[in-house]
Formats: C-alpha cells, sequence, structure tokens
C-alpha cells in the first residue's frame, strides 16, 4: 500500500467497549480507494460502544475524504468523538450533513396497478376535455361573430379572408388536380380490370362517378388541405403564441380569435367545397382517359352513361361534407397551436398533433355522414 493512500487502524479497547480509529494518510478523492474498502468491511461489524477517531496523521483532507470520514461517524451506533485533527478539518466534516439528502428524501410509495393501468386513460380523457372547451370557445367567437376589439362586435376585413382563400385554395389547385386525376385513373384502371371478368366493364363509370362524387373527392381534398393548410394554421398560430404576439394582441384590446382564426375558418369554408368541385372534375377527366385507354369507351359514351349513374343528390351528398369538414380542419388546428410552448420541438410536436388528429376527425365524420345518408336513405 502507498504511503500516500488514506487508511485507518481499527483497535479495541477497555474490553472492547470502545474503538479507536486511527487515520493516515491523503484524504482526498484520488486517495480513498483503500479507506473505502476498509469502511464496507466495518460497516459488517456493528459497534455500539464508543468510537475515538484519531487524524493526527491525516495528511490533507477535501469533501470526498470528510464525506467518507462523516460515513464512519454515521456507521458507529455509540458515542463518537474526534481528535487531533485542525479546525479547518473539523468545520469542513461539521458542514456536512449526516446522510446525503437522497437518503433523506422520502420513497414515494409504488402505485398501485389500478392506478398504474388506468393513469394514463384519465390524463388523456382530461386533456381531451380541454381541447374540447378551447374549441368551442374557438366556435364560440366564430359564431357570435368577428369581435375584432373585445366588447365591440365589428367586420372581419375582407382583405383578410381573400388573403387566406388565395393561399388554401387558390394555392392548392395544381396539387388537387394531380392527386384527382391520378386517383381517378387509378379507380378506373382496377375497376375495369376486375369488371372485364364479368363482361361489364361499362359499370366502371358508375363506379367511378358515385364513389368519387359521394365519398373520395371530399374525403382526399380535405386530408389533403389538413396536411398542407391544417399545419400551416397550427404553426402561423404556434409561432405568434411562442412570440406572445397573441398575447400582445390582448393587451391592445385586440380578439386573438377574430384576428388570426375565424379569417382562417371562413377561408377555409370556402375554399374547401371549391376545391372538391374541381378534384371531382379533374377525377372524372382521369377515368375518362384511362376508361377510353384501357377499355376502349369513349368520351361520348362515357358521359352518357355517366348522367345515367349519377344524379344531383349524388354530388350534393359529397359537396354537404365539405363546410363541416372544413370547418373541423380549421378548429382542430387553432387548438393544437393555441397549446404551443415557448420550444420549437413543442411547435413541431403541436403540427404533428394537428395533422394526426384532423385527419382522424375527417375520416370519422365521413363515416358518420355515411351511415345518416343510409339512415335516411339519400
Amino acid at each position: 500500500m502507498s504511503a500516500d493512500q488514506a487508511a485507518f487502524e481499527v483497535e479495541q479497547r477497555d474490553s472492547g467497549s470502545q474503538r479507536v480509529l486511527t487515520l493516515s494518510g491523503d484524504w482526498r478523492q484520488a486517495s480513498l480507494r483503500r479507506a473505502g474498502e476498509q469502511m464496507m468491511a466495518l460497516e459488517r461489524e456493528p459497534f455500539s460502544g464508543r468510537t475515538t477517531i484519531d487524524m493526527e496523521a491525516v495528511a490533507g483532507l477535501d469533501t470526498s475524504g470528510a464525506w467518507l470520514i462523516r460515513r464512519l461517524i454515521t456507521a458507529a451506533e455509540g458515542d463518537t468523538e474526534i481528535v487531533n485533527a485542525g479546525q479547518t478539518h473539523l468545520d469542513l466534516i461539521s458542514s456536512l450533513p449526516e446522510r446525503l439528502k437522497e437518503d433523506q428524501t422520502p420513497k414515494r410509495p409504488r402505485d398501485s396497478l389500478f392506478a398504474r393501468l388506468f393513469a394514463p386513460v384519465g390524463v388523456i380523457m382530461v386533456d381531451l376535455w380541454k381541447d374540447v372547451l378551447l374549441a368551442m370557445h374557438i366556435l364560440g367567437s366564430a359564431v357570435s361573430g368577428a369581435q375584432l376589439k373585445l366588447g365591440r362586435t365589428s367586420g372581419v376585413s375582407p382583405a383578410s379572408i381573400v388573403n387566406q382563400i388565395d393561399r388554401m385554395g387558390v394555392g392548392a389547385v395544381p396539387i388537387m388536380l394531380l392527386m384527382s386525376f391520378l386517383i381517378g385513373a387509378i379507380i378506373a384502371q382496377q375497376g375495369a380490370f376486375q369488371l372485364r371478368y364479368f363482361g361489364a366493364e361499362i359499370f366502371v363509370v358508375d363506379l367511378v362517378g358515385i364513389l368519387q362524387l359521394r365519398e373520395i373527392g371530399v374525403l382526399l381534398t380535405a386530408i389533403m388541405i389538413a396536411g398542407r393548410s391544417g399545419s400551416a394554421i397550427t404553426a402561423e398560430v404556434g409561432s405568434m403564441k411562442m412570440r406572445e404576439e397573441i398575447d400582445a394582441l390582448t393587451v391592445m384590446g385586440l380578439n386573438p380569435v377574430g384576428v388570426l382564426i375565424l379569417p382562417r375558418l371562413i377561408a377555409l369554408v370556402i375554399s374547401l367545397p371549391l376545391l372538391t368541385i374541381i378534384a371531382n372534375f379533374a377525377a372524372l377527366a382521369g377515368a375518362a382517359v384511362v376508361t377510353w385507354a384501357y377499355s376502349g369507351i369513349t368520351f361520348e359514351v362515357f358521359l352518357s352513361r355517366l348522367r345515367h349513374a349519377i344524379d344531383y343528390s349524388t354530388i350534393i351528398a359529397g359537396l354537404l361534407k365539405a363546410p363541416f369538414m372544413a370547418l373541423i380542419i380549421g378548429v382542430v388546428a387553432a387548438v393544437e397551436g393555441l397549446k404551443v410552448g415557448g420550444s420549437a420541438e413543442s411547435l413541431g410536436k403541436h403540427v404533428t398533433a394537428s395533422v394526426v388528429r384532423a385527419i382522424f376527425v375527417v375520416i370519422l365524420v365521413d363515416g358518420l355522414f355515411a351511415m345518416f345518408y343510409a339512415a335516411i336513405k339519400f
């Protein structure tokens, strides 16, 4: 053992009623290995008599060594005294608590199995209820009027609505045309391929027309708008929340819902039905091209069969869903935007949640509409 290593010798006196620990060496962090091993062995031998710690041969002491000496004092069950120690060493040892704070903190009892299973469900339900309340607040502000000034009713700026329609509606036309054209073409090709076995390829026109106008057109348009415009609304409102611009509007006496959210809701309600109409035309055009190239059905025959397959109720059934889906997308996006915290991570989290929740609710509402139409035979 090196002379610099911290160590101590144990001596029993007075027929075993007194124990003397003679410390020696350098009691600093780099030299405490030997003393630590001795300490673990000493703790396995309980002693209830008087303990004397002699520090005359201690060459140096730091906080780590003082902790180990404090551990020696704590391990002794009887009276303990320190002798032949300098005042600096005594002050350092006495400044340390008897145990680490972690040891003094009572451990939290483990939750029961019932709590561990159902506590997350309770948290989710509480968060969902808060989201519903916030959504009702946004809808209430929209129904009661713009209220650009708090406590005063005033109209919404037409320029703001037109700007949002341009961004959410006109800007989305190219991708809607391309996506709907391809979807209509794919449905027509797959339908014609399957109906060919029955010699009924002409009925692919009925399939595409009814499916696109009643279900696929408005649903896929709403999903695209949720991913494109819904995420943009959440990012814009969330970034304003991060920079405290929404709080600044409130301080100036302006209603944040009327200034920021209501124009976007109105623009969505106007844009989504119009985009659905454009998507329907593009999908039917794609189906007409594919049926002509794949099945030899001319455009005249396609249009003639389409007139017999659909009526006004088919078109209205799809377009009636569009304003409701637009309102849902806007409200969900606004709710997630207002929940953004002060970090970029929070912004990304809520933008993702906005898209996922909006798409989920849109599909759910489409299913509810389908059951409602079936119940009233529409």
